[in-house]
């Protein structure tokens, strides 16, 4: 009887004390989930090495309901982290960089790449030109025909790209697309 309530004791230690929820959310107390409570704050204040350390320290021996959600944020902290370390050394390279978050999917990471180059340089065609590629593909119709208007305006060459990219397929039935692309048609 003795040995039973030892080997129910032991068990009980090895179990977790995490679990998720049928909506999702994890219910959990202990000090795993409170090291990753105090993880994910630090994230949220933008602390992301801190944060990285703290994510890293409870992966060994995180819980299985807390595993994949680390995993994630220590991604979440590197991608932060290479980020706030770039530097560029001229616009157009910046704007590749931010080309790249758009053709990798971080459409909201290309964006704000964007809006930065246009802080510092109002007139760069191609970060306008960037920016209605980047509408086209999530389906923002409108603001991509004013972004391509405007890189139009300030380089009328853009219009002859954008004729041939395969980025505005989404646009092609847009009255407003062709008026734009064609004018001198109408």
């Amino acid at each position: 009887m003795m040995q039973e309530a030892r080997s129910a004791a032991a068990s009980r230690k090895k179990t977790s004390p995490t679990a998720t929820r049928p909506d999702g959310r994890i219910a959990a107390v202990g000090p795993a989930f409170n090291h990753y409570q105090s993880a994910v704050q630090l994230l949220q204040q933008g602390k992301y090495e801190k944060a990285l350390d703290a994510f890293n320290k409870l992966l060994p021996n995180a819980p299985a309901a807390l595993l994949e959600r680390c995993r994630m944020y220590v991604a979440t902290c590197h991608r932060q982290l290479e980020k706030s370390n770039l530097s560029f050394l001229t616009p157009e390279e910046h704007y590749d960089y931010a080309i790249s978050q758009l053709n990798t999917g971080y459409f909201e990471e290309a964006r704000n790449e964007f809006l930065a180059i246009l802080a510092s340089y109002p007139t760069a065609d191609y970060a306008y030109y960037g920016l209605a590629v980047l509408s086209a593909v999530t389906g923002q119709s409108q603001e991509c025909l004013d972004n391509l208007l405007r890189a139009i305006e300030l380089n009328p060459k853009n219009r002859l790209q954008a004729r041939v990219d395969n980025d505005f397929q989404s646009m092609v039935d847009d009255p407003r697309f062709t008026e734009l692309l064609y004018p001198e048609v109408t």
